[in-house]
């Protein structure tokens, strides 16, 4: 049984961010305008320090590539970059309408990046919310009239959410969260987003850059049915509860009452509390931790009452 890895999450102050993320979940953070919460990353523009333990201090990309054995990465079939980012975001006002690239996309535009598949599960939301997922345009055309002519309204379609909601976001699909919604998201670790439309908004004065043309290039067309993009998980008989394997990560709602006994065989497990407290094998867990199983970890043994949102590639 290897140590268990406990990350010091980055945060991200942003223009729609707020507080939450200090009251709900007790993280010291640099304001009151702090929109994300990087949980366990290895990007570039975010790259967690482990927390306490063997690796004290050492950033969560160093380890990747010094200790491959922890990630079962020792032939780099994972890749050279740590595959995953986990991040809370608390949006206090509407997200900009986005879109995401694909990694061929991405890899040819942006500098040999990794594209960005994601996925949200809603923590807590006002009465009655809505998240951005999809379009109403048919064809490419369509498209591209909606959007050079401003006509937002008509184009963005908006799905109604509750929390415990899940939502997969691929590439290509229009996206925005709405004020008023905090939510965890599972992604292929990469940074990259196109804006669309920014409610014409200011920041320091000057509104932010669009990037209309990739946005055109990347945005997939007739969008996926409103019907098949959210997932309503309801409380099963099952503590682990799958709530998405595609290629990139799958996913987990681990829901914590008294006892689970699971076992941890894949390369390595992230998981995130986001509700509650207990232990795992005896070593204490709280709300806004965020930690990884390293490989081999064997029997898992968690009790208390804490809910933990996990996944692994």
């Amino acid at each position: 049984m290897g140590e268990l890895l406990f990350m010091k999450p980055v945060f991200k102050e942003a223009v729609w961010g707020g507080k939450k993320l200090r009251e709900d979940f007790g993280y010291e953070i640099p304001g009151d305008s702090t929109g994300e919460c990087w949980g366990i990353g290895a990007h570039k523009n975010g790259d967690c320090q482990i927390a306490e333990g063997t690796y004290k201090g050492e950033h969560l990309s160093k380890l990747w590539t010094d200790h491959p054995e922890l990630f079962g990465n020792e032939d780099g079939k994972y890749g050279k970059e740590f595959p995953l980012l986990i991040k809370i975001i608390d949006a206090k006002d509407d997200l900009s309408i986005q879109v995401h690239p694909d990694d061929a996309y991405a890899k040819v535009h942006e500098n040999g990046s990794l594209g960005k598949t994601e996925c949200w599960f809603i923590l807590d939301c006002k009465e009655n919310a809505t998240l951005v997922v999809g379009h109403n345009a048919k064809t490419r055309e369509e498209l591209e009239q909606m959007i050079q002519e401003g006509k937002w309204k008509k184009f963005i379609r908006e799905i109604p959410i509750k929390p415990g909601d899940f939502i997969q976001i691929d590439p290509g699909t229009v996206h925005a969260i709405k004020g008023g919604t905090l939510l965890l998201e599972t992604q292929q670790s990469s940074d990259i987003t196109y804006r669309v439309y920014d409610y014409d908004r200011l920041s320091n004065g000057k509104p932010r850059q669009l990037h209309i043309a990739q946005s055109i290039d990347v945005i997939t067309v007739p969008a996926k049915s409103a019907e098949n993009s959210v997932v309503h998980t309801e409380k099963k008989d099952d503590a682990i509860q799958q709530l998405i394997q595609c290629p990139y990560y799958t996913v987990y709602r681990i829901d914590v009452e008294h006892r689970v006994e699971t076992w941890q065989d894949k390369p390595f497990v992230l998981m995130s509390v986001v509700k509650g407290e207990g232990t795992l094998n005896g070593t204490h867990l709280k709300k806004g931790d965020h930690l990884i199983l390293p490989d081999g970890y064997g029997k898992v043994e968690l009790q208390g009452r804490m809910q933990i949102i996990a996944s692994t590639i």
